[in-house]
């Protein structure tokens, strides 16, 4: 028998908003997607490009805005927390923005089955939980296997984006990514301010943001 994924996250579901409920039930159809088996990412957009995948969005307005900043490019954005994700719709429809997609489900799922081969130009984690207590650091998304499951999906030269504000989390990161000779350090991408940056800003914390070239 297979050993028991342990999760990197705790489906702690705040209370939902009026707006996103509704936002959940009216536009769910038109920017949701529920996978059964492999996806095609070229039928999710209403255009080709390259595709950016974003794990644990939060309330998404950070994702919005780099989907408004980069138009050409498609956002496939994964995340647990409904109250976020039906933020995020509202938003969507009030802003127009048609080049973002969104998975309410286990990223982890998303990398192994759902994403085919090749198929992602970059993958992004910013603030992924940090899991501070040293017994739950087994929680951290961020491992070997972690990687594993990036190289599947990523394609030749697509990029890791990960940003952090605990810097032992940092540390971690970079141990499994350079012990990795498939990926190497890189120029980290643009990127807009988060909620828990602004908050970790708030008490102190530096912000480590690493980025890595994937090459096979």
């Amino acid at each position: 028998m297979e050993p028991k994924q342990i999760r990197s996250y705790v489906l702690r579901q705040g209370r939902m908003t009026p707006g996103q409920k509704r936002s959940l039930s009216q536009y769910w159809k038109d920017f949701g997607v529920e996978p059964k088996g492999e996806c095609d990412p070229g039928k999710m957009f209403p255009q080709a490009g390259a595709l950016t995948v974003e794990i644990g969005f939060g309330m998404g307005d950070s994702l919005l805005a780099m989907a408004q900043a980069d138009a050409e490019r498609n956002f496939l954005g994964i995340e647990v927390h409904r109250p976020g994700v039906g933020h995020l719709l509202l938003k969507m429809q009030e802003s127009g923005v048609s080049n973002i997609r969104v998975m309410n489900m286990d990223a982890i799922s998303v990398l192994e089955s759902h994403l085919p081969v090749k198929s992602v130009n970059r993958l992004q984690l910013f603030f992924p939980d940090p899991w501070p207590k040293k017994r739950h650091h087994k929680r951290r998304l961020i491992n070997a296997a972690f990687i594993d499951r990036a190289a599947r999906v990523l394609e030749p030269e697509g990029v890791v984006h990960i940003a952090t504000d605990w810097a032992n989390y940092a540390e971690q990161i970079g141990e499994v990514f350079n012990a990795d000779d498939r990926f190497e350090v890189t120029t980290i991408p643009r990127r807009g301010e988060t909620k828990f940056e602004v908050r970790g800003k708030r008490h102190g914390h530096d912000v480590f943001d690493m980025a890595y070239r994937y090459h096979p």
